[in-house]
């Protein structure tokens, strides 16, 4: 007698999901042996995102969106010992940079309505610097889960005061502020084509200017800035950070298919407010008025660490994929010296959050799954 029990198929948080044409444009790449950096998959990539964001944004293709955020630091002229104020409720890539270039990092706390930066503790972070004589280099706010950010505000202190906006948009492209693409509000902004982005490359980012000097200067750093010269000549330090012909092939094909993406997202998210949303105790990040986010992420609110724990290896029991918010930076060991200018918001909904699986190839037998599970375990 066979008593071999079968697992159910995993599902994951948020997986791939390719839409078809992507080998055609990576074919291309093969045929014409543009295997290399630089080609016309990269130019045609570059064009796709800077059509979608619109507002004459000119897109420089990278290898990663941490990379991008190293590039649009430096291009702001952020160096050693530099305060750059970052919000403090994202994944490491967002602060990490900084530190490549000496810089100091400066947590803000959440607001509780978007879940991303407080324009008033910004405020507050801004003033108490300046008081002591040291003016910020420049701001990092991000558009968490595809929730856009208070933009107005945020660009009012940052016109206000004279520090200029690197716009942390790798979760939100897709995603508006009061009919606005994110990734066009800051003056720079950075975007993400990892794997389990909404759309991807496997690997790579993108850095967005407004300004067609600011490009050029990003693509010449990325390629080890190489000077005009027959011979190869460095009067700066570059870096490898710009994306093949290869994987911008595969960026093209996602771009064709990325507002289906975004569509199939929101109805994930639509569907667990639906079957979840009364459950006592289960709380939804509600759109404010003015803002449309891509719900790359569907996350819910528990009343307690115990009961987002409980559901999380409930899950997990029945092999599917689900993670705690972003535990925030200011509560990083490697982070633990850094200034927070904190309301303890972050820290809440590091200790409720869980996000759930929302890739855009999940059917409703999947769905059904994953509201099961936790309608079977949950308590209040």
């Amino acid at each position: 007698m066979n008593n071999t029990v079968v697992k159910a198929s995993k599902i994951w948080l948020s997986s791939p999901h390719m839409g078809g044409t992507e080998q055609h444009y990576v074919q291309q790449a093969f045929d014409s042996n543009w295997i290399a950096p630089l080609g016309p998959n990269v130019q045609g990539f570059e064009e796709a995102i800077e059509d979608y964001l619109s507002g004459g944004v000119h897109v420089a293709a990278l290898s990663s969106g941490t990379g991008a955020i190293h590039l649009g630091l430096k291009l702001l002229g952020v160096g050693p010992g530099d305060i750059v104020l970052c919000q403090s409720l994202t994944f490491s890539a967002s602060a990490n940079p900084i530190t490549y270039l000496g810089g100091q990092p400066v947590f803000i706390d959440s607001e509780k309505d978007t879940w991303n930066m407080s324009p008033e503790l910004l405020e507050e972070a801004i003033q108490h610097f300046l008081s002591k004589g040291k003016k910020p280099k420049a701001i990092i706010p991000v558009h968490l889960y595809g929730m856009p950010y208070k933009a107005e505000a945020i660009r009012e202190l940052s016109l206000t005061y004279g520090i200029p906006v690197l716009e942390d948009s790798a979760e939100a492209l897709g995603s508006k502020y009061h009919d606005v693409p994110c990734g066009t509000f800051g003056d720079l902004a950075v975007l993400s084509f990892n794997g389990n982005k909404i759309i991807t490359t496997s690997g790579g980012g993108a850095l967005v200017a407004h300004t067609r000097e600011h490009k050029e200067k990003a693509v010449f750093l990325s390629t080890q800035a190489r000077d005009a010269a027959p011979h190869y000549q460095h009067s700066e330090i570059g870096f490898n950070y710009r994306m093949s012909n290869v994987l911008a092939g595969i960026g093209r094909g996602q771009m064709e298919v990325l507002q289906a993406r975004v569509e199939s997202r929101r109805a994930n998210h639509q569907y667990y407010l639906e079957h979840l949303g009364k459950l006592e105790g289960i709380e939804f990040l509600q759109e404010p008025e003015g803002m449309f986010s891509n719900r790359w992420l569907s996350c819910i609110l528990t009343p307690s660490y115990e009961a987002r724990e409980k559901l999380r290896l409930a899950l997990e029991a029945e092999n599917i994929e689900s993670r705690p918010l972003w535990k925030p930076m200011h509560l990083q060991p490697v982070f633990a010296d850094c200034p927070a200018f904190s309301d303890g918001t972050s820290e809440e909904l590091f200790q409720r959050g869980l996000c759930l699986p929302s890739g855009s190839n999940l059917d409703v037998t999947d769905l059904n799954r994953v509201i099961a599970a936790i309608t079977k375990s949950y308590t209040p």
